[in-house]
């Protein structure tokens, strides 16, 4: 009797030590995949991070980029706020077009017309025009501005003065030399909102575009030598 008892205890006591290793064996198992688990939703939060950061650092690239392109100047007040002759509108047609439909560049577009420069300015590509508002004309004396319009040569010859055969950003007018349309050359300066071209002409609305133009307005006829 006590020896079948003795061997009832050795056997027990056999079968749990041959089965603890496998039950250590899972648990081990159980918490590795709980760990690895852990780790695999811990990097997929920090890779969901960094795209959240690459998104809002792309979205401030692009604001700043938009923040750059915008139309720059106390000029730029006197342009309406809707309708073709608004910054929206005249971004949708080339700029003999625009400027027609803009009431502050009346005066240059009727010397663009008695140029002939309509088609011209329209079919350019990618130029840059320095664009006299009308109370820059009326700096002229009258006599002066009705001999000018008179003579077409001469207004051609003014009014290409202020093309330039590229388009310029801000930055580039910082301190720049250019040839223009009649074979001149201008040069700018300045920085930020304030620029000046050929020292005497105040850039009062700048960067504005049009469908194949960047238009800069200015408070003075600039002359060619």
């Amino acid at each position: 009797m006590r020896k079948n008892l003795r061997l009832r205890r050795t056997a027990v006591a056999v079968a749990t030590a041959a089965v603890l290793p496998f039950s250590l064996a899972a648990c081990g198992s159980d918490a590795d995949s709980g760990d690895k688990s852990a780790e695999s939703a811990a990097s997929e939060r920090a890779e969901d991070a960094d795209k959240d950061t690459d998104k809002d650092s792309t979205k401030d690239a692009d604001g700043d980029a938009m923040a750059m392109s915008d139309p720059f100047g106390a000029g730029c007040a006197a342009v309406p706020e809707d309708g073709k002759g608004s910054f929206d509108g005249m971004a949708q047609d080339p700029v003999a077009t625009a400027a027609s439909n803009n009431p502050v560049l009346s005066t240059l577009v009727t010397a663009v017309k008695e140029a002939d420069l309509v088609d011209t300015l329209n079919s350019a590509e990618d130029i840059t025009v320095f664009a006299p508002t009308n109370d820059a004309f009326e700096k002229l004396p009258e006599a002066d501005l009705k001999a000018v319009l008179a003579d077409k040569e001469m207004l051609t010859k003014i009014l290409t003065y202020h093309v330039v055969g590229d388009r310029l950003a801000p930055k580039q007018l910082e301190d720049g030399t250019f040839e223009t349309l009649q074979k001149g050359e201008i040069t700018t300066s300045g920085s930020g909102e304030a620029y000046e071209v050929n020292d005497s002409a105040k850039v009062v609305c700048g960067n504005v575009q049009t469908a194949n133009a960047t238009v800069y307005i200015v408070d003075t006829v600039l002359m060619p030598k």
